[in-house]
């Protein structure tokens, strides 16, 4: 089985949020077992590669001129850069300043013509694209080859201007709305699947509230609409093998979290035997994240009490205030405005436990990557955290984690208040770690569930 695979973003090479993990994820348990994967990503830095071949694409004139870049590189295996106009940048969509470049619709437009050229030439089996900035592949995608959507964040869309309807030749009308145009809506309504990466979210883009302006179009998907939870890397994120942290351990010996819990708060400036959890985030900071929630909640600190400490970039204006309370109160609050993977890795290893207070989370990958380390989760109850957190408190025997009962600040403090009294019961913080870590959070089986999906699709000529 061969499979075309675009994405925007792909771990280790470039990363941004939750997208290029569970891309680089995927594509890695697929070739492990046996899969075909032509991996096709926009070839942002000109990055080496080895074994490296350049070939022309065959492009509309907009979108030209196009060239493919194949090759090797470590750690991912055989991948295709594809350059087109204006698509290298040091950030694949936003300025130093956080505002999209202004030409993120010229770029990725001639990404996904690039993309169309690549399949028509190679002819897979199936063409996997994933979010707005593949999208418009499929309506550029002349030849009967079956299709599949992943929507990782309906929220984007990629959005603009009627003036591209001109160019999509396959179907067009499906990719207009409002007198603009809409890759992703286009793209919903003429894949042979579409997956969504929990089969809570794929419920939840079903309502108005979820559907972000897309859901009577999901809605008539029917079974075609499927969701597929996403795994983790578990050969990066395992305390066992772990290079970054202070001392391996495992589900049997938690000895060496203990180590990693004091080098983590010593590294902070925090006394390394604080009596207090530390309660760490690893995130961007955008509102779908509910970090202004976080930053509300961490005002209680003191009381509750507990360190908090966040990890992440993104809006400016929730940089300024993890800033400010991170000055205002360095025993409770610190914050670092970038992202540093290594430091990731010895958060989650280090920290007591995880806050995700998401007003709305795909699948989240964060809660699964804590729980891997034994660091226990505090979520909203929304979307792939409903799929992957038990609460403790509601469920004695399977509980590995705690679930707000409303995504605002009231619910995330009790839900905060539920763990920190556990975490303060060893015994019983430690039946709560070892569930978490028994879990298999690996892609194992969402990458059987995928290789199932394709296997129904070989060999039907895709919608047109």
């Amino acid at each position: 089985m061969r499979i075309v695979f675009a994405t925007a973003e792909l771990a280790p090479l470039v990363s941004v949020g939750g997208l290029a993990e569970a891309a680089g994820g995927l594509v890695a348990a697929l070739r492990e077992r046996g899969i075909r994967v032509d991996l096709v990503v926009p070839d942002y830095s000109g990055v080496p590669l080895v074994d490296e071949e350049s070939v022309p694409l065959d492009v509309p004139q907009w979108a030209a001129p196009a060239t493919a870049r194949r090759g090797v590189i470590d750690g991912i295996g055989e991948i295709t850069l594809v350059d087109v106009p204006g698509i290298a940048k040091p950030h694949p969509y936003t300025n130093a300043s956080g505002a999209g470049w202004p030409d993120n619709a010229d770029r990725f437009f001639a990404f996904s013509a690039a993309v169309a050229s690549l399949t028509r030439s190679i002819r897979p089996d199936v063409l996997h694209c994933n979010d707005w900035h593949t999208a418009a592949a499929l309506g550029l995608l002349d030849v009967p080859v079956p299709t599949v959507l992943t929507i990782h964040t309906l929220g984007y869309q990629g959005w603009t201007s009627g003036g591209w309807l001109g160019r999509i030749t396959v179907r067009p009308d499906l990719f207009e709305a409002y007198g603009g145009t809409n890759p992703l809506a286009g793209a919903i309504q003429l894949a042979d699947r579409v997956i969504a990466v929990s089969p809570t979210y794929a419920a939840d883009i079903l309502t108005p509230e979820g559907g972000f302006g897309l859901h009577t179009q999901l809605a008539q998907l029917g079974e075609r609409l499927v969701g597929i939870r996403n795994g983790i890397d578990t050969g990066r994120w395992n305390p066992t093998t772990d290079p970054y942290i202070a001392s391996p351990y495992d589900v049997d010996d938690m000895t060496g979290k203990v180590a990693c819990r004091a080098a983590l708060a010593a590294e902070l400036g925090w006394d390394p035997g604080t009596k207090h959890p530390i309660i760490a985030m690893v995130t961007r900071l955008v509102d779908q994240k509910g970090v202004d929630l976080a930053l509300e909640g961490a005002l209680y600190a003191r009381n509750v009490p507990f360190r908090l400490v966040l990890l992440g970039s993104g809006e400016a204006w929730m940089a300024e205030w993890a800033t400010h309370l991170a000055d205002q109160d360095p025993d409770h609050v610190w914050f670092y405005d970038g992202f540093d993977r290594e430091l990731a890795h010895r958060m989650f290893a280090g920290a007591d436990l995880l806050m995700m207070p998401s007003r709305f989370e795909p699948c989240g990958l964060a809660q699964m990557q804590a729980m891997e380390y034994g660091t226990i989760p505090v979520v909203t109850p929304v979307g792939g955290l409903l799929d992957t957190v038990i609460d403790a408190d509601g469920d004695r025997l399977r509980g590995n984690g705690f679930v707000a009962e409303a995504v605002d600040t009231a619910g995330l403090i009790d839900a905060l208040h539920r763990a920190v009294r556990a975490w303060k019961q060893p015994r019983r913080r430690a039946s709560i770690q070892r569930r978490g870590m028994r879990g298999d959070w690996s892609w194992e089986g969402p990458a059987t569930e995928h290789i199932d999906l394709y296997s129904e699709l070989v060999g039907r000529p895709g919608q047109l």
